[in-house]
């Protein structure tokens, strides 16, 4: 199994180096017992419940819930436990989104779905979940309470990502609610459960969560534009994925509100899967059009909420490095 390398982050250059140092130790810790949950009896559930552990991937969440953890006291003993339930929540869901996707691959590897066939991926995931749901009720009840509404906005987002928006709805204002249950509830959760169990204040916690909860959005607005934006895969996926699939992200939604017949075109191609030429058509297309400016002025939104946030708390390490993630994720979009 790969490490934890979260150089992206714990790298960047305005972030402590002893508290990048110290939550890089917890991360080590994370991956052992990340690795310790999945294992199993049987060497093929073993081999499936490892494979997107194995293959990766920045520990995002468990880095927040470890650097959340610095506002009271990051030597809680319930801290490592608590970064690897919300890492293996947040695994178990991307067995489950391939499957539903259709993915053929996930960070590099062939997806689960497509080694094993989606019953063994669907299973999996549920193991996984399990796994991580027996190590939440050594942290209590209301860490379980917590997570289970969270598990309740993924399966919610998931669902009204899948149903689409109904007759009447602003197709805008329902993408933004899809991504804030899919993607920023966990994220912000994994703020609350780091602030919780380092047992800082409570409007510490509640503040924290609240930033992460923006950050959350920024993060997902941030992947949508790099879809589109990014010259190279250098950003975990080859640009364009979501054109060619037919997926519509924030850049499309607001392109498709254009009722310029220069526009016709590209219209035409978002919202359905595109060939190779087609994509690159596309790509070109919607890189010129204003609806990207407009995405990136949607990222800097979330990010400024979220800044506003940490501007709240006490000054120190702790928020300086979620300050420097914010930056991180607005510029990484270029």
């Amino acid at each position: 199994m790969s490490g934890a390398v979260p150089s992206s982050f714990l790298a960047l250059p305005s972030i402590d180096e002893t508290l990048a140092r110290e939550v890089q130790e917890g991360l080590e810790q994370v991956e052992k017992v990340l690795r310790e949950t999945v294992t199993a009896s049987d060497p093929m559930l073993t081999e499936a419940a490892t494979h997107l552990l194995s293959a990766g991937g920045k520990r995002f969440r468990a880095t927040l819930v470890l650097l959340a953890a610095h506002f009271g006291d990051p030597t809680a003993p319930e801290l490592i436990r608590a970064a690897a339930v919300i890492e293996l929540t947040h695994v178990a869901t991307l067995y489950h989104d391939d499957v539903m996707d259709e993915a053929e691959l996930r960070r590099g590897e062939l997806s689960a779905n497509q080694r094993w066939g989606n019953s063994i991926a669907i299973l999996t995931g549920d193991y996984v979940f399990a796994r991580a749901s027996e190590m939440l009720a050594d942290l209590g009840t209301d860490a379980v309470r917590m997570q289970a509404r969270t598990f309740g906005r993924l399966v919610q987002g998931q669902i009204l990502e899948t149903s689409g928006p109904r007759g009447g709805t602003d197709p805008i204002s329902h993408y933004l609610q899809v991504i804030a249950d899919k993607t920023a509830s966990l994220i912000a959760s994994a703020a609350e459960f780091g602030a919780m169990f380092g047992r800082a204040e409570p409007e510490v916690v509640d503040t924290i969560t609240r930033a992460c909860d923006a950050l959350g959005m920024a993060f997902q607005l941030s992947d949508d534009i790099l879809d589109v934006a990014s010259e190279t895969s250098d950003s975990g996926k080859v640009p364009g994925t979501d054109l060619r699939e037919g997926v519509l992200t924030l850049p499309m939604f607001y392109a498709q509100r254009s009722t310029d017949p220069e526009d016709a075109r590209l219209r035409e191609l978002l919202g359905r899967p595109l060939d190779d030429a087609e994509t690159d058509e596309a790509l070109r297309l919607l890189r010129a059009h204003p609806a990207l400016k407009e995405a990136r002025t949607s990222l800097q939104a979330w990010a400024d909420k979220a800044r506003a946030e940490l501007a709240t708390l006490p000054q120190g390490a702790p928020r300086s490095a979620f300050e420097a993630i914010c930056d991180y994720v607005v510029e990484r979009s270029g």
